[in-house]
């Protein structure tokens, strides 16, 4: 519920979810906005979350213990479910998936009647990533694999607006939302991010010699000092939530 994850209560709400209904939580990762649908909904009415980590999903059934909740392992852009759904909403996954088109039509199919659709993304203002993920990509050059998504794609109200419009929803609405998120000091964000970044930028940060680790952390350094305040950062973060209809 810290920081960007404070969204998960707004996008719920956005949704307009009440007791009695049915949702689906598209990419649920570990479950938070599944849970807090769950209990938006009440024991008459039915949750399900979709994604394709079974790692997620053990740590999603192992923090829901409500009879209202499913979890279910299944691929964004090619699901089919023998139900519908009044609601789907979908956290901070939008801009993973490949073709996000493919992945919101089946969205837009699984809704019943006028069902409304709850997105949210980060926005292009989000220097806890950028921070550190900038200059580290330039000392780390790591070629994109043809094709991937970029994560900032939906980072802007027209292109997420566009692309929730082109798959057929209406009474498309964003609004734009800055939370406030603190990972302590320099030395504590710093260490995290080069324990956890993963894939080829990660390998190559950890095979750095001194040197070069030493000029990385003194660029990442200066380009967190205008959030820094008596050593602890704080990031504004921009996030996007943007709801639809059927």
């Amino acid at each position: 519920s810290r920081g960007p994850f404070e969204c998960t209560a707004a996008l719920v709400g956005a949704a307009g979810i009440r007791r009695g209904e049915s949702v689906l939580d598209v990419a649920c990762g570990t479950g938070a906005v599944a849970r807090e649908a769950a209990g938006r909904v009440g024991p008459s009415g039915r949750v399900v979350g979709i994604d394709t980590s079974a790692a997620a999903l053990a740590i999603a059934l192992r923090g829901s213990r409500a009879a209202n909740v499913d979890f279910v392992q299944a691929d964004a852009e090619g699901f089919s479910l023998a139900r519908e759904f009044d609601a789907v909403t979908c956290q901070y996954a939008l801009f993973f998936f490949p073709s996000a088109r493919r992945a919101l039509r089946c969205m837009r199919r699984c809704l019943a009647g006028p069902g409304r659709l709850a997105v949210a993304v980060h926005g292009t203002d989000t220097p806890y990533y950028t921070s550190f993920l900038g200059p580290a990509a330039e000392a780390v050059p790591v070629a994109a694999r043809p094709g991937a998504p970029r994560l900032d794609r939906y980072g802007t109200r027209g292109a997420l607006a566009a692309e929730v419009s082109r798959a057929g929803f209406g009474r498309v609405r964003v609004r734009d939302v800055t939370f406030r998120y603190s990972p302590g000091t320099f030395e504590a964000y710093w260490r995290r991010y080069v324990r956890y970044v993963g894939g080829p930028l990660g390998e190559g940060l950890r095979a750095l010699g001194p040197a070069r680790r030493r000029e990385l952390k003194a660029r990442v350094r200066e380009r967190t000092l205008p959030y820094t305040r008596g050593g602890v950062l704080t990031f504004p973060w921009q996030v996007l939530i943007l709801t639809a209809s059927r």
